[in-house]
């Protein structure tokens, strides 16, 4: 059974950093572009970034130069280094396998003092 597992949430204070991994299993992880996406209180799933099987990063405009997206195939798993943290980075980041529709359970980063 294809799945994805985050970890690496927690609570942090504006300026720090984080980093967050999702792990693949069931599936050829490499083949696969992934992807980060977060829901913030209230609303809606909005797209963080993405990296495709071959590289070529992509991120939201808000995130651009502060968040990395990476992948390491031979651990399956997918990173996002997120550095710069603002309030508004506050929600539950999730990983997904657009292709497959596989969702994570998501992992939940607080922004605060």
């Amino acid at each position: 059974q294809a799945q994805l597992v985050e970890s690496g949430g927690g609570l942090v204070q504006p300026g720090g950093s984080l980093t967050l991994s999702c792990t693949g299993s069931g599936f050829t992880f490499s083949t696969y572009d992934m992807y980060w996406y977060r829901q913030l209180p209230g609303k809606g799933r909005e797209f963080v970034a993405s990296i495709y099987s071959f590289g070529n990063p992509r991120y939201k405009d808000s995130v651009e130069g502060r968040f990395t997206i990476s992948r390491d195939n031979a651990k399956e798993t997918v990173y996002l280094q997120m550095n710069s943290l603002k309030p508004d980075d506050t929600a539950v980041y999730l990983c997904h396998n657009f292709a497959l529709n596989i969702w994570g359970n998501g992992t939940l980063v607080t922004v605060s003092a």
